[in-house]
């Protein structure tokens, strides 16, 4: 049964377990209103019958016997109508044998005791017993009962019953009138269950229809106003797909960008091969290693902007510089440089492992050419979130060496441009990071830094 709820719709599963607690809630309100009034009803019954047996009572107290003669004239008329279901008996339990007066109605029968787990075979003067016996003609009744004592007159049992189908008509009409009150109540409850689930569940549909109209291309974006609890929802499918066509712009642009970079090598080669030049074969050489740099570095470009427009990556910060700088210590161990590290545990990289590894590595590998003695490295959380509500952080790392002037930091940012020949590299690293932070939404910032020579200020983004 759980399997089968579970299968069904929010709004079946919903209205079921409404409809499931509603109807509980009412049975048990209904067996427990039963219950109280069959013990209210039973009550003012023995009240009636206390009335009755009160009014002999006050008779035998004041005339002893002799004012049983005729109490049907002063208790009611039903007392005096044979077999009418209302009896009264008076039994002197201190003669031998014990002398029973009885009402009309008795008709020469006697009524039973009301039966008690107490082993007394009469209650102590003036003490009530109540309960149901079973009467001439195998009626069902409702008995009251009193033992009073009367001094010199004698003490007496006074026993009145009544008919105890009146009760059993009332509870039933009650029973049926609640009953058929608690069913309609039950249909308005579930109407009005129907109609909340209904209301309450429009938004899903709402945006259910939004996505079903962006796959059919007749929209962009899931656009209306919805709850506070659905709204969230609405504007992580937004960015989801602004993300996903991001990629493909992306990778559109980077097939774009490796065609026309493609394009002069081929056309020397073509033009090498029309003049039939001697040096064809260097020629081609030549120009096929740079396409192969082309293809690589944008192959390299399309790999890392599909991994940042993946969804739910995060890579800790503070293990993947302590890796960085241990190889770097290896590296640059002849020249006796220190890496100092400041960066907090917990705190997260939105992106790939190997991302932040390449942006990283590039920047302390810049900084240890540099560098004379020392490179610092610190992290933290960038307290101002973009306008868009995205948390970021910054990566610093400062070195002691000679540093840039603005116009050189510019320059060093495009892409093949080496400030210095004589040290290694192909003038790619700064420009790679710069396109790499960007695809994730990041910058790079070169300025000065507090040990005399550059520092690098990495944005990317945090969760």
């Amino acid at each position: 049964m759980i399997k089968a709820l579970n299968a069904q719709s929010i709004a079946a599963r919903l209205f079921l377990s409404a409809a499931f607690w509603c109807s509980t809630i009412l049975v048990v309100a209904g067996l427990g209103l039963t219950a109280v009034h069959a013990r209210s009803t039973e009550a003012a019954f023995d009240e009636q019958l206390g009335v009755y047996l009160k009014a002999l009572v006050a008779n035998v107290a004041s005339n002893g016997e002799e004012g049983l003669t005729g109490p049907g004239q002063f208790i009611g008329p039903q007392f005096e109508l044979a077999r009418s279901g209302w009896y009264w008996q008076v039994t002197r339990i201190d003669a031998q044998p014990p002398d029973i007066k009885s009402s009309r109605s008795l008709f020469a029968a006697q009524l039973p005791r009301v039966e008690t787990p107490s082993s007394a075979p009469y209650p102590e003067s003036g003490a009530l017993r109540s309960g149901y016996v079973t009467g001439p003609d195998d009626r069902s009744l409702r008995m009251v009962e009193r033992v009073i004592d009367a001094g010199e007159e004698g003490r007496y049992l006074i026993q009145v019953a009544g008919n105890s189908e009146e009760i059993e008509a009332e509870i039933d009409d009650f029973e049926y009138a609640l009953g058929a009150t608690f069913v309609l109540l039950l249909a308005a409850i579930l109407g009005s269950i129907a109609l909340a689930v209904r209301f309450g569940l429009r938004p899903l549909r709402e945006l259910r229809e939004g996505v079903a109209s962006i796959r059919r291309g007749e929209a962009e974006h899931i656009s209306g106003d919805f709850p506070q609890d659905i709204s969230p929802l609405a504007a992580e499918v937004n960015l989801l797909l602004d993300a996903n066509r991001e990629v493909v712009d992306r990778a559109r642009t980077q097939v774009g960008n490796l065609a026309h970079a493609l394009k002069t090598p081929l056309s020397v080669i073509l033009n090498e091969a029309d003049a039939g030049s001697l040096t064809l074969a260097e020629k081609v050489k030549e120009q096929a290693e740079v396409m192969r740099r082309q293809v690589t570095f944008y192959l390299d470009r399309a790999r890392a902007a599909a991994r940042a427009g993946s969804i739910g990556s995060a890579t800790e910060v503070k293990p993947v510089i302590e890796g960085l700088v241990r190889a770097f210590d290896k590296v640059y161990a002849e020249r006796a440089l220190t890496f100092a590290i400041n960066a907090p545990d917990g705190l997260r990289f939105r992106g790939e492992a190997q991302d932040l590894n390449d942006l990283i590595g590039n920047l302390l590998d810049n900084a240890g050419k540099w560098a004379r003695a020392h490179v610092d490295i610190s992290a933290a959380r960038d307290p101002q979130p973009d306008s868009g509500g995205r948390a970021y952080f910054l990566t610093r790392i400062d070195d002691d060496g000679p540093g840039l002037d603005p116009q050189a930091r510019t320059a060093a940012l495009r892409r093949g441009r080496k400030l210095d020949e004589s040290r290694p590299g192909s003038g790619l690293g700064l420009s790679i990071i710069v396109d790499l932070a960007q695809i994730y939404g990041g910058s790079l910032l070169l300025e000065d830094s507090p040990l005399g020579g550059l520092r690098a200020t990495l944005r990317l983004p945090t969760l």
